[in-house]
């Protein structure tokens, strides 16, 4: 790909308006399925080890899982293209008490933790 085609996508990426914005009140799979239509990416969510059943709801999955439940599940999170895929995994950590992986589009691969989910989107990765 040619550097500068590259700069400007991130360039772009840092100042898109377009945000995915996560409530703890909606289901995992809504919540899946608006990053993939925002980004073309998966996000998927663990319960230990274990993928989390799709009908939780966020602040559900906090009450189940082993660590710490955050207190404050009524806030919202923010994610852009500009953030970093290992920034925004860490979010939901803090955020919500939850572990989240962000994937390629089908679910197979993870993405690079220190490229940006744009550049993940645009599959700018190996």
């Amino acid at each position: 790909m040619h550097k500068n085609m590259g700069l400007l996508n991130n360039l772009m990426d840092h100042f898109n308006k377009a945000e995915f914005t996560v409530a703890p009140n909606k289901k995992l799979k809504t919540l899946s399925a608006a990053f993939k239509e925002a980004f073309n990416l998966t996000l998927v969510f663990y319960k230990g080890a274990q993928i989390a059943d799709g009908d939780l709801t966020l602040k559900q999955l906090n009450d189940k899982v082993s660590k710490d439940v955050k207190k404050n599940t009524d806030a919202e999170l923010k994610i852009k293209g500009s953030t970093k895929v290992g920034e925004a995994e860490q979010l939901f950590d803090k955020t919500f008490g939850v572990t989240v992986q962000i994937k390629d589009k089908e679910g197979k691969k993870l993405v690079p933790n220190e490229i940006t989910i744009g550049q993940a989107a645009r599959g700018e990765y190996k």
